[in-house]
């Protein structure tokens, strides 16, 4: 049943605005896309309320590993805890809006955390960005409140990945109106599929005498779901030695624990400096060489239990610009029993579990590579 809101004017008038549907579901994918806002992140989480950053509409799913055939979901987000946000919109009119919306979702979810890759999904926000005349830098500075500095945005892609791998995402079903069955359905997967996040977001238009007003509202959030998925506030710093150790003893265990105090004392000695990072759930270290103008992100060390290869990063330096000088450096960590990267490889930003270098022998070998790249560094 339609309803109404009220404004009132400085002249002390009451405007009525009535409650009407969208015309097009065009319409209200539009606004999402120029007004993320709506999507109501302070309801979601009032500790640490999220903020959005559009990778793109329309972005394509594979089907198959190779990506050949792809679905169209209609929105993909980042939030600045680098959480995938798949945003599948429909009007309350439209009748699929249960039987088939909830199944559509779930079949984006499993093949996105399959098939997406942060090299794609980075591509195809610059190109959203060059669309729309703007810094993709600039952006994800602003989303997560750093200072512009070329790794903090590094590492907030390399998160990115980490939450893919991990299943961390979530999913918006997004409509004018919500109906009881389809409130139970997301209230349901809301609180099973850990650690994905399921919700809807009612956005109600109201119109009249020349005004508009758009009125979002979260659904889903049952107390035992937020209870399980609640998120601590954000760090107030970056992480540092002792933190990560810590966080990584608990989640990976002793031996990982000495992989990265061996690779820090490495680092100690070899590189110039370590770079701290400042995620929010999960710690990490980059280690970093500079040479005149030029700055080598060489590897990062992750709570989660990997080591993440900067392939992608360093393809951008004249020193490792050709596409052999990365294959040489494939083919160095490949002959490291546990690693197998495919030749593709090279213009990513691959991970290696830790556990690969729990025999020194192997860690041995694994830092011979970088004490290898470190040398052309300081000769170039």
């Amino acid at each position: 049943m339609a309803g109404k809101i009220y404004l009132m004017g400085h002249d002390g008038e009451l405007h009525a605005l009535e409650e009407r549907p969208y015309p097009q579901e065009e319409r209200l994918q539009m606004l999402l896309a120029d007004y993320p806002d709506l999507l109501a992140g302070e309801q979601m989480d009032e500790i640490a309320p999220r903020r959005w950053l559009l990778v793109s509409r329309e972005q394509g799913v594979p089907l198959e590993e190779d990506g050949g055939r792809q679905m169209s979901l209609d929105h993909l987000f980042l939030d600045q805890d680098a959480i995938p946000t798949l945003v599948e919109v429909k009007r309350s009119a439209d009748a699929r809006i249960r039987r088939e919306v909830v199944g559509q979702m779930l079949d984006y979810a499993s093949h996105a955390v399959a098939y997406w890759s942060v090299e794609q999904l980075r591509a195809r926000f610059e190109r959203t960005c060059d669309e729309r005349s703007e810094d993709p830098a600039a952006l994800v500075s602003q989303l997560i409140e750093s200072d512009g500095e070329p790794e903090a945005v590094d590492e907030f892609w390399a998160q990115v990945q980490t939450n893919l791998q991990a299943g961390r995402i979530r999913l918006l079903f997004v409509a004018d109106e919500f109906g009881p069955a389809l409130r139970r359905v997301v209230e349901f997967l809301n609180r099973y599929m850990d650690p994905v996040e399921v919700l809807a977001v009612e956005v109600k238009q109201y119109v009249g005498q020349g005004l508009s007003t758009l009125v979002p509202r979260v659904l889903g959030q049952t107390a035992q779901a937020q209870a399980k998925k609640t998120r601590s506030a954000p760090r107030a710093k970056p992480w540092d030695e002792a933190s990560f150790l810590a966080t990584l003893a608990d989640d990976q265990g002793p031996e990982a624990v000495r992989v990265a105090e061996s690779t820090l004392a490495w680092a100690e000695d070899h590189a110039d400096r370590c770079s701290w990072g400042k995620g929010v759930t999960a710690g990490s270290y980059t280690v970093v060489v500079e040479s005149a103008s030029q700055r080598y992100h060489l590897f990062s060390i992750w709570t989660n239990g990997y080591i993440q290869i900067n392939l992608a990063y360093i393809k951008n330096k004249p020193l490792f610009a050709s596409n052999e000088s990365r294959l040489a450096i494939l083919a160095q960590l490949n002959d490291i029993d546990g690693i197998e990267l495919d030749d593709e490889a090279i213009d990513k930003m691959p991970n290696v579990p830790l556990s690969a270098l729990y025999d020194p022998a192997d860690l041995e070998l694994f830092l011979a590579v970088f004490d290898q790249m470190i040398a052309q560094i300081r000769q170039s």
